[in-house]
């Protein structure tokens, strides 16, 4: 006769129950592939604490237990923004489990979650945004995709996963608009201004454009090989034209979107206005921008003003 299985042996492990957390979150949120990286990587390093203190089932995750992972990130000198994330990722991991009937209650429920400092985007002037759109050699190959690149981010703000997702068929370029898909799937137009939409003419009938494979057939930026450009070659692309242009400070594609928001506000431009441009749903994101630029004006001042 054959002994019944062990009930213990058959519930799946952490390592499992974190697989599926994230296959339903990329399937019913829609989120995003660096969403979801991050999230892995966030609740891998959960999973790790708690295995390596003999925790293995859901049931065995307490508060106590938690608060011992909070306090080895912090011994990590890890920043409070990252810790305030990776606890954000568990609380929506174990909030799923409550949700699957796997526990009864939520143990991250009621943890202190560390305030972070408020840290501004980082900004490049209107300048130094003038020597990085000028630097890439369109007489070299891809020059005139890069240029591209540069100058349709600065012009529309897009992040660097609405840049790379972008089709042709996208380009409205006679209106001077091009549609983006955002977070959460979310489509939204975006202006396409004279000078971006001049490169993106130029980059598309330049002759040296790689042909699409047929997985990027619709893709309108392309690598050499002729594949979707991914957002890590995208980084790639900003930091070797930042270099060249001889910007001794970091600059990422995010900061050129948020030099796009801070300068628009920096020339009048309402923000509500801003809002809608950028996809935020919150005012409140978008407010951020409006303590860049009266940092930049203070800045100012006291650079220029006699008495300052």
């Amino acid at each position: 006769m054959t002994a019944p299985p062990d009930a213990a042996a058959e519930a799946p492990g952490l390592d499992l129950l974190v697989d599926r957390f994230l296959e339903r979150m990329s399937a019913a949120r829609g989120a995003s592939e660096h969403t979801i990286k991050a999230y892995s990587r966030d609740l891998a390093d959960l999973v790790g604490f708690l295995e390596g203190r003999g925790v293995t089932a859901p049931g065995a995750i307490t508060p106590r237990t938690l608060r011992g992972w909070l306090g080895d990130l912090d011994a990590r000198d890890l920043s409070r923004a990252t810790i305030q994330r990776r606890l954000s990722a568990a609380r929506t991991f174990l909030k799923g489990l409550v949700d699957e009937g796997r526990l009864d209650v939520n143990p991250a429920v009621g943890l202190r979650q560390r305030r972070s400092a408020r840290h501004l985007p980082g900004v490049l002037s209107e300048q130094e945004i003038e020597r990085l759109l000028a630097a890439p050699d369109v007489s070299a190959p891809l020059g005139t995709r890069d240029r591209a690149i540069l100058e349709l981010m600065y012009s529309a703000g897009t992040r660097a996963s609405e840049t790379v997702g972008l089709d042709r068929a996208h380009l409205d370029l006679d209106r001077g608009m091009a549609r983006v898909l955002g977070k959460g799937r979310k489509e939204r137009l975006v202006a396409v201004g004279s000078f971006a939409k001049d490169a993106l003419v130029e980059y598309l009938s330049d002759p040296r454009r790689p042909a699409p494979t047929t997985a990027a057939a619709d893709a309108l930026f392309l690598s050499q090989r002729g594949t979707r450009l991914t957002t890590r070659s995208l980084e790639n692309i900003v930091a070797k034209h930042v270099l060249t242009a001889g910007i001794h400070r970091r600059a990422t594609p995010h900061t050129l979107r948020h030099s796009f928001a801070t300068h628009l506000l920096d020339r009048g431009a309402d923000l509500r206005s801003v809002q809608e441009l950028l996809g935020h749903e919150n005012l409140v994101t978008t407010q951020i921008y409006t303590h860049v630029s009266v940092a930049r004006l203070a800045e100012i001042y006291e650079k220029a003003h006699p008495r300052a």
